[in-house]
């Protein structure tokens, strides 16, 4: 028992667990839409387009959080434009969109040596070294996503099955995929100081990818992806402690290993159902069936 909980005695080690706490909550909400929606593209390219904001910010002796928000805020925005084009698909305008931000970034940090543990810190994060300070804006960026996602659930929900009858409903595709758009942002934004940026993707899709294969509502699924988060974010700080790996690392990797086992065990689930089911047992033709039969075949004098 003391290996489970001992670990979780240490002051750091509780802020960390809080931390990917909060983290797999506010991912869990936007990550939903994002699985369903096929957003993925677009919540890869936010997690990474922040890097001019976040470097600069570094340089300048500014605020991290502020330049990562109005970074990822101008990725989201351009994505937004480029994609009312009909000569661009919506993929070749974030592709086009997160060369450009990364680009950029990579130009910024290649003007500062110092900047290497900085970095380091932007793309796999710092979990173990999570503030107080820090727990109180991820709170309030969950209440924001869970805000937004109460009120647009309906328009979501539409936007994701059906954006035809979305219109039917009196709803408004475009402002719905807007505000998809900054509730994705927000939680990446929020989000990539605990567990990094190369890595938030993975929570913000590996625990929804998982409760798909299960649950069969939305709310079910946002559910389950909470339970699933908070569980690899325990588990991985476990194993983080005992091992000496990388805590970060270690909690995204640990999410997307629930994902592999969950998926396996879904396609054994899928063949011992096919085999179980029986055979359906044709049925022999009705007697008039039968004769209407033969009346067909029979010529016509």
């Amino acid at each position: 028992m003391e290996a489970l909980l001992g670990p979780f005695e240490v002051s750091f080690v509780q802020r960390a667990l809080w931390g990917g706490v909060l983290v797999s909550l506010t991912c869990a909400l936007a990550g939903t839409w994002v699985v369903l929606r096929g957003m993925a593209f677009f919540g890869e390219a936010v997690s990474h387009g922040m890097l001019p904001g976040v470097a600069l910010a570094s340089l300048l002796g500014g605020s991290v959080f502020v330049g990562g928000v109005l970074a990822a805020g101008a990725m989201a925005a351009g994505v937004t434009v480029l994609s009312r084009s009909p000569r661009l698909s919506r993929d070749t305008s974030i592709g086009l969109l997160f060369v450009g931000m990364l680009s950029i970034g990579v130009i910024v940090v290649s003007h500062s040596r110092s900047f290497a543990v900085d970095l380091t810190a932007f793309l796999f994060g710092d979990v173990l070294a999570v503030t107080p300070r820090d727990l109180v804006h991820l709170a309030g960026a969950l209440a924001v996503v869970a805000a937004v996602a109460f009120a647009g659930h309906r328009s979501f929900l539409a936007l994701a099955f059906d954006p035809r009858k979305a219109h039917t409903l009196g709803l408004s595709p475009k402002w719905a995929h807007a505000a998809l758009l900054a509730l994705v942002t927000l939680a990446v934004v929020a989000s990539f100081h605990v567990v990094g940026t190369l890595l938030v993707f993975g929570m913000l899709i590996a625990p929804p990818a998982t409760a798909v294969l299960w649950a069969r509502t939305v709310p079910g699924i946002m559910l389950g992806s909470a339970v699933l988060g908070c569980a690899a974010t325990y588990t991985g700080l476990l194993v983080s402690w005992h091992a000496g790996t990388a805590a970060g690392a270690t909690i995204t990797a640990t999410a997307v290993g629930f994902f592999l086992v969950s998926a396996l065990a879904a396609h054994v689930r899928g063949l011992l159902t096919r085999r179980s089911s029986p055979l359906p047992v044709p049925t022999p033709p009705s007697a008039a069936a039968q004769g209407t039969a033969r009346t067909e075949r029979t010529p016509t004098p």
